[in-house]
């Protein structure tokens, strides 16, 4: 299976190299990357174009990039999938932890059965080498308050077809208010790697100071309502503690 991986970038000289080297460094033999660049300023497009050049000859690897004005992250995710054509889907903005990452998470999801819509795993949030909150995700199910880690998640290119893109309407919480739109359908099942397989940058548009965490709570909320959960109140409640005791793990 071709697995696409998502890339979307905005000046983000610094850690692009990082994000790259960790794809580049992937054992799996047929990945295609997407990069969405919002027309960054600061030597992000020439690092992409650099990228693209250096990994042309390779036969198990392709890449595929724009960079121009986008309505930001959730427009540019949106237009990454457009331009995408793999079997699996995922998003890669941070460091794949292990060489094996992709090919850990395939596998789990082809021997997830016949419900299994994707596969997820643990991951850690990084402020340089520092672990600011490590996840460990288990299994569990979104009406109980849980979630998979968005940066891990591998899904067939059907659950997008089926269930839609990103809504560009919420600010922070449009990929929580996507997984719930799949995943509150128990008949869809993920596969879980029990691994920390991706550090996420700390800082990203959920975790960026208080004012985005009261965003996408009430987004959280809001994303519950739309879906017809039950609960949601007591839902993201939950969803919230559960986060909070992450932190220091």
């Amino acid at each position: 299976m071709k697995v696409s991986l998502l890339v979307t970038v905005y000046n983000v000289r610094e850690s692009l190299p990082i994000t790259l080297g960790s794809i580049e460094a992937q054992d799996y033999g047929d990945i295609e990357v997407v990069i969405v660049d919002g027309a960054s300023t600061d030597g992000t497009v020439e690092l992409i174009g650099q990228f693209a050049a250096k990994t042309a000859d390779r036969q198990d690897f392709s890449v595929r990039w724009v960079s121009e004005p986008d309505g930001g992250l959730y427009d540019a995710m949106n237009k990454a999938f457009r331009m995408s054509t793999g079997d699996v889907i995922a998003v890669c903005n941070d460091k794949l932890c292990k060489p094996y990452a992709v090919s850990r998470l395939v596998e789990a999801l082809e021997n997830g059965g016949p419900r299994c819509v994707g596969a997820h795993a643990d991951l850690v949030y990084v402020e340089g080498e520092r672990i600011i909150r490590q996840w460990h995700m288990g299994q569990g199910r979104i009406r109980t308050g849980w979630m998979p880690g968005h940066p891990t998640l591998f899904l067939r290119r059907a659950v997008y077809e089926k269930y839609g893109l990103y809504d560009t309407a919420y600010h922070c919480a449009a990929d929580y208010e996507f997984m719930v739109r799949f995943l509150k359908e128990e008949g869809n099942v993920l596969a879980y790697v029990p691994e920390v397989l991706v550090a996420m940058f700390y800082g990203g548009t959920s975790n960026a100071g208080l004012g985005n965490y009261l965003v996408s709570f009430k987004e959280g909320y809001q994303a519950l309502q739309k879906n017809g959960v039950p609960h949601p109140l007591w839902i993201t409640l939950r969803r919230t503690l559960r986060v909070l005791l992450q932190f220091g793990r």
